[in-house]
This record gives structure tokens, sequence and C-alpha cells, in this order.
């Protein structure tokens, strides 16, 4: 009598978190005394909205980056619609992006009620394909929103080429590639505005989220910093922990 053969059977649950793609936990435990001391540093001063940690990562992170001016904000999300906003794009606007992203990158421009018109990616890198943006500008187009995906700057020198040559700002999605290189610039000082997402999953994850919008333009810059606070200043929101 021939042996009953076995039906393999789907992995457990148990099984299948053997190994996390993402492992948290072991990244915190490698940190924990520096984090939880910073932790208690921040609920001792109450300093939870743009205390002076926030003020020294922006700092870290212009300099990082080689841009002149860094600003916290609630989210990559929120950086990206802070920028369009900072640029003035609005209802009716069209800007150009990518499909191959999250659905951050196109939401943002959803949500100011301008329309993400997608052009398609370079099958190699899956980044936006420079060949593709002319034929989607039109007299609506405000900017370009390319995605440095997986840490690969966008083809930035044909990019930017084409938005200088149309009038168009470029907005960097740098949400997954803070500290990338290209040409010997870093990813979020290439365009006009670079936007960064601190998402835990994220190249530097926060515990919770965070974002961060990059600058080299003084006007920007000034909009900017309005815009993230209700038109109030950084002191105003401060001076009550002082």
């Amino acid at each position: 009598m021939n042996p009953v053969a076995q039906v393999p059977t789907e992995p457990s649950a148990s099984r299948s978190t053997l190994f996390p793609f993402l492992d948290l936990q072991a990244q915190f435990a490698a940190i924990r005394s520096e984090v939880t001391l910073a932790v208690e540093r921040v609920f001792e001063t109450q300093q939870f909205i743009l205390g002076p940690d926030v003020q020294k990562l922006e700092r870290d992170v212009a300099e990082r980056v080689g841009c002149r001016y860094a600003f916290g904000c609630a989210s990559g999300s929120d950086a990206l619609v802070l920028a369009l906003m900072a640029l003035g794009i609005g209802a009716g606007d069209e800007v150009i992006t990518t499909p191959f992203t999250f659905v951050a990158t196109a939401g943002s421009i959803s949500r100011l009620g301008a329309r993400p018109v997608f052009v398609d990616i370079d099958p190699d890198t899956y980044n936006l394909n420079p060949e593709q943006i002319k034929p989607a500008i039109t007299a609506r187009t405000k900017a370009i929103i390319p995605v440095h995906l997986f840490g690969l700057v966008a083809p930035m020198e044909e990019i930017n080429a084409i938005a200088q040559s149309n009038g168009l700002a470029v907005i960097e999605d740098a949400a997954q590639a803070i500290g990338a290189g290209y040409h010997g610039s870093f990813a979020g000082n290439i365009g006009d505005v670079g936007c960064f997402s601190f998402f835990p999953s994220k190249n530097l994850g926060g515990a919770g989220d965070g974002g961060m919008v990059t600058t080299n333009d003084s006007a920007l810059a000034d909009r900017l910093k309005l815009l993230r606070l209700h038109a109030a200043a950084r002191s105003t929101i401060t001076k009550s922990w002082a």
C-alpha cells in the first residue's frame, strides 16, 4: 500500500511572525536608555510642541541635507501639503507626479483641490520618467513632485531642467530618502522644497509620526513658518513653557 501523501499546509500565524519585515522592538532595545531619558526630559519640561528637541532636529536635518531652512511638522503628509500651500497651489491647478508611490503623494495634491496628473515610471528605477513629463504639461500645471523611491533619488537633473524651462516648482517627496546622495547633493536639497517623513517604518522613524520640510528659499521659508502654526510664531506656542 502506498503511503498517504502529505499535503503542505499554510504556515500558522505564529510561524509567519518569526521573521517580521520590520522589527521596531529590536531597534528600540538597542537605544532604550537613550530614548527613555529623552522622553523623560520632554515630559519634565512639558515642551511637547516645537520645543528645543524639535529645534535641534531641525538644525541637524538642515545641516545633513545641506539646506538653509528646515521646519518640523506633524507628518510627511503634512509636509507635502505645507509645501504645496507655500507655493500657492490650490483649486484648479495641476501637479505632475508618479502613480508608483504611497497614496499621500497624490492625496496631498487633492486635499488642496488641485489635480494630480500621473506620468509613467522608468521600468528600471521605478522612479518618475522625465521623458513622460513634457507631454503632460498644460497651462494649469504648477509643479512636479518626484518621489525618491526606496532611497533612490529620482533623475533630478532632467526634472529640474524641464521645470525651469516651463516655470514649474519642484517638490521632492523624500519620505524614504533622508541622507540619500545625488551628484554631490542630498535628497531634499535638489528641488525647491523637500518633504520628509518620520513615520516609524521610514529610514529615520519616530515614536509616532512626524515630518520635515526643507528649502533654501527665504520667501518660501517665511510662508512655511507661518503655515505650520496657523500664522503664529514659534515663540507664541512655546512662551507658556519658558
